[in-house]
């Protein structure tokens, strides 16, 4: 039986996901941030540029397959937080906890697993019951 294994587009999600949003521990804080907080530290250009990041995010969502109602989920997760990001002082302190590239990950993960939901239990079964025949 073949492993399963997550799509390249979701692995580059993931990616794109933990640098922008997740890359540095502020160690007093104890706050993960990432490009998307430093960049949008820039005014208007810093949140225009992480908003074509998280964009890229949403079309490996579609190449993906995922439905547009997910999609549109991850468009408006994206325009929420460039629209904050246009608050001054306020954007930058969102986007210190909002995440919105993690949270269309979670979105894409979500909704592959549910997708390969039986795939994943047929191959965790079979490496169950291999681990369990008895050795000879």
């Amino acid at each position: 039986m073949s492993e399963i294994k997550a799509p390249d587009e979701l692995l580059k999600a993931q990616w794109i996901a933990n640098i922008t949003d997740t890359a540095v521990r502020i160690p007093i804080l104890n706050i993960n941030v990432g490009l998307d907080f430093l960049i949008g530290l820039i005014p208007g250009f810093g949140d225009a540029v992480m908003t074509l990041v998280a964009l890229r995010i949403v079309y490996l969502g579609k190449k993906l397959g995922m439905p547009k109602h997910l999609l549109r989920k991850m468009v408006r997760n994206s325009l929420l937080d460039f629209g904050l990001g246009f608050i001054p002082v306020v954007g930058d302190l969102v986007d210190l906890f909002y995440k919105a590239n993690k949270r269309n990950v979670r979105l894409m993960e979500r909704w592959w697993l549910q997708q390969n939901q039986s795939e994943l239990a047929r191959n965790t079964q079979a490496k169950l019951d291999s681990w369990q025949a008895p050795q000879d």
